[in-house]
């Protein structure tokens, strides 16, 4: 190493890379137990405006006439405010993934530096960054799909009683959840790459005298 660059770098396997994200995350459980979590309320919030579409659009077309005239009056209204509310929840979700793996890059500052005088290639290190955020994403929007369709399917129970097991719309709603934990995993990893070129682009001597 020479002012505070490697002059050799090693290119290390895949599955390398893999294992130690997921050490990472088990021993930053507190800090990976946020950023799920700000993934799986953005998601179970797109999640449960889904449902509702879905369970809306079912009592319209096969439900009873004065639930089908009722879902008409309504539908256009909760649409509109729905797009607004899903907006925003996923903006402030992706701002919190970058605010907390910006964290994650400062904390791991020496540890960063002394995998690239041990010669990782910068990569590496941005594929660590990159697949703990694609596991957040995978776990929090999987959690948050749940989540969503369980407390929806629940509100409609309570309001509409077997009426809505009986057009309940499944094949609907597993394509919504299949948007959704994709939307989810995407916004996770979207998240996590300006970060992940921080670290990546860290100078070895630097990374290992920055404070912690």
């Amino acid at each position: 190493m020479k002012n505070g660059k490697v002059g050799k770098q090693l290119s290390l396997p895949f599955r390398n890379a893999l294992g130690m994200s997921i050490r990472s995350l088990k021993i930053r459980f507190g800090r990976s137990i946020i950023v799920t979590m700000s993934i799986l309320l953005g998601i179970a919030f797109l999640m449960s405006v889904f449902s509702t579409n879905a369970f809306n659009a079912t009592l319209m077309e096969k439900g009873p006439e004065n639930i089908q005239a009722l879902m008409r009056t309504n539908m256009e209204e909760l649409h509109t405010r729905s797009i607004w509310l899903v907006s925003l929840s996923l903006l402030v979700c992706v701002v919190g993934i970058i605010n907390a793996m910006l964290m994650s890059v400062t904390e791991r500052s020496r540890e960063i530096g002394t995998m690239k005088c041990l010669g990782a290639l910068d990569r590496f290190v941005m594929e660590l960054f990159l697949l703990e955020s694609l596991m957040h994403g995978l776990i929090g929007s999987l959690l948050g799909v749940i989540i969503g369709i369980f407390v929806m399917t629940f509100v409609f129970l309570f309001q509409y009683g077997r009426l809505i097991i009986s057009f309940f719309p499944a094949v609907t709603l597993l394509k919504y959840a299949l948007i959704s934990v994709v939307l989810g995993t995407v916004i996770a990893i979207v998240g996590a790459v300006y970060p992940a070129y921080v670290s990546a682009r860290m100078e070895p001597a630097e990374a290992m005298r920055r404070e912690v």
